[in-house]
């Protein structure tokens, strides 16, 4: 009770307020504008928020993080344009349902279901919080290691048919970070004699290439376009009504993305498909999924706001990451020397709390801006995509440049927005680099001090966790291997028997 009262008081300052006001509207501003997206936006801010005070820095991204799906929405229903890639299946029955009419009851039902997702996903999270203290104080060095490297493992996975890619993005980005002073005894390595190659490569820098730089490269090089999206008629609180008669499409798909949003690498699209297919095998009209489902529209959208809340789990737990938002947050962690794990949960538990508040307090905050905004919204969705690209451009650099006053890390940021853009266009994965690069450290240190202790191999499985640990990733690489071999078999031509008796004749 006390740590909860702290928390209150934590989250009363004035300063904590306006930022996740500011990081709740701003993210539905981003999320409604095709282009831009939530990891360009935090990864333009993350610089800025490295001088404020922690609580006020993460409730700023986690309010761009929460609510730019809810914004992503409406381009993706009235127009059928995703505002962010996460939105791409609520094109489906969405903007089949405006093309009939039905525009309104569409976006009024995008919202409850994102409001419904994003609060059982809160809660969920709230729930855990003892088993999370519990458990987390159990994870030592090889622990941490071995759910880091499990982390890196589902992440080369989760990306079905491109498995070798990101297999070597993520090992490019555990290259990168090795790039400068080794932490133990501060040898070099691969720094090639240039000084500037001395202090390493910064996550920072990196990821504002990556994502912010390519996507204005990719729309500074793409058509000039001003989408026109029509403005809605009559209220939009007839939606959580309605979502109600669906309540087991509601509760199922948002519970998928509790379930996936926990599991590093996996996220919000196979959260999706898995709530998408679920609606449509148990609906008693599969025939309307496609062409404007009112199921199929809200078990894309809950499912997809139910994980940040999700996601939040490994990285306060155990200070893993599962995917690049919550990375760079991570980031914001270390440069306030608040580590999240074990200790965050014995120590900080009112911090921690704040942040669960945060989120709920953000999710009421969208749906009310949301009701009674949406067509201040669709004006700003027709921002001409080349201005867009320009503004990106803009702010990117200054953020680059505002770290360490450097003009090599905007050469470098520009080396890796060229980089990204090329990724982009071959329909390449960025993520891997990125968890490649923060999970890589992690690992490295945490192996460093678990080989201390380790005398034999089979030392360091001869804990419980970390026992438990290294049998699911013996486990999920054997099922996928076995996956593989299942449809390469099934690639194969079946043999043509009456041929095979003509040649014996």
């Amino acid at each position: 009770m006390e740590d909860l009262v702290s928390a209150f008081g934590l989250l009363a300052r004035i300063d904590v307020l306006i930022a996740l006001l500011i990081g709740s509207i701003g993210g539905v501003i981003i999320g409604a504008i095709p282009g831009v997206g939530a990891a360009v936006a935090i990864a333009i801010l993350l610089p800025a928020t490295f001088s404020l005070e922690p609580l006020v820095g993460l409730t700023m991204l986690l309010g761009i993080y929460g609510s730019s799906m809810y914004g992503g929405s409406i381009p993706a229903i009235l127009i059928n344009t995703p505002g962010t890639a996460v939105n791409a299946l609520t094109t489906y029955d969405g903007y089949p349902m405006t093309k009939a009419g039905e525009a309104r009851r569409a976006i009024s039902l995008a919202y409850s279901a994102s409001f419904f997702g994003g609060v059982l996903g809160i809660i969920c999270l709230i729930l855990l919080s003892p088993v999370l203290a519990w458990i987390a104080p159990q994870f030592g060095s090889r622990e941490i290691f071995l759910a880091a490297l499990l982390g890196i493992v589902l992440v080369v996975l989760a990306h079905r048919g491109q498995i070798f890619a990101a297999g070597m993005l993520a090992s490019f980005g555990i290259f990168l970070n090795t790039i400068g002073l080794e932490p133990v005894k501060y040898t070099q390595r691969y720094t090639f004699d240039q000084t500037w190659l001395s202090s390493g490569v910064n996550l920072i820098v990196v990821v504002l290439g990556l994502f912010a730089l390519s996507q204005a490269f990719l729309l500074l090089t793409d058509e000039d376009k001003s989408p026109k999206a029509q403005p809605l008629k009559g209220s939009l609180f007839s939606g959580m009504k309605e979502l109600f008669r669906h309540k087991r499409v509601a509760s199922v798909s948002s519970g998928f993305g509790v379930m996936m949003g926990m599991i590093p690498g996996v996220g919000e699209f196979t959260a999706q498909f898995m709530s998408y297919t679920y609606a449509q095998k148990t609906s008693k009209k599969p025939e309307l999924f496609g062409k404007g489902s009112p199921e199929g529209l809200i078990a894309s959208e809950a499912s997809n706001n139910a994980v940040p809340a999700a996601a939040m789990i490994p990285l306060l737990a155990l200070g893993i990451p599962g995917e690049a938002l919550t990375a760079m947050m991570l980031s914001v962690f270390y440069v306030h020397n608040v580590i999240p794990g074990p200790q965050l949960f014995q120590n900080e538990m009112d911090f921690v709390l704040a942040l669960y508040i945060a989120m709920l307090l953000l999710n009421v905050m969208v749906l009310i801006f949301l009701l009674f905004s949406t067509n201040l919204l669709t004006k700003i969705i027709q921002i001409p995509t080349r201005f867009l690209g320009v503004v990106i451009l803009i702010l990117s650099f200054v953020g680059v440049y505002s770290l360490r006053n450097s003009i090599t890390d905007c050469a470098i940021a520009a080396g890796f927005g060229v980089f990204g853009l090329i990724l982009k266009r071959l329909n390449l994965p960025i993520v891997p680099i990125i968890l490649g690069m923060v999970l890589g450290g992690i690992m490295e240190t945490k192996l460093r001090s678990a080989m201390a202790r380790v005398k034999e191999p089979l030392d360091f499985i001869d804990r419980p966790i970390a026992a438990i640990l290294f049998g699911l990733i013996l486990l999920v690489t054997v099922m996928h291997i076995r996956t593989l071999i299942i449809e390469h078999r099934k690639r194969q031509p079946e043999p043509d028997h009456e041929m095979h008796d003509s040649q014996q004749r």
